[in-house]
């Protein structure tokens, strides 16, 4: 079973999300910067299906993130959730999907579920 990576610097946020995820089945890794995403995504190569990734980490920025993991694995589907409007461009050349906060729950599940699929 592939496994949504989640990034976010609010650990409440995270075990919101992860708490809804797994009342749909689905499981979820989480990390609360970059760094760590990073280290999982090379230590679990080709079992995350999904990133999903806070626009604002410590050091650095999604946009930052998301690069970088591109080099890891170029066609990973990435959800950006954000309460930032405006940040469209930072993320130019690179395929995301925006979320905005707040996002209903079922508009969460609904949207990873639909990067995870093929």
């Amino acid at each position: 079973m592939r496994q949504v990576l989640m990034v976010d610097d609010d650990p409440g946020q995270l075990r919101i999300r992860e708490i809804i995820l797994r009342n749909a089945g689905i499981v979820s890794i989480l990390a609360t910067d970059a760094a760590s995403a990073m280290a999982c995504l090379r230590s679990k190569d080709g079992e995350i299906g999904v990133l999903v990734t806070d626009h604002n980490l410590p050091g650095g920025s999604g946009a930052e993130l998301v690069r970088e993991a591109r080099l890891i694995a170029p066609s990973l589907p990435v959800m950006v959730l954000t309460g930032m409007p405006g940040i469209e461009p930072e993320y130019d050349g690179v395929e995301v999907t925006f979320c905005f906060k707040p996002l209903p729950p079922e508009e969460f599940i609904g949207a990873v579920q639909r990067l995870l699929s093929p």
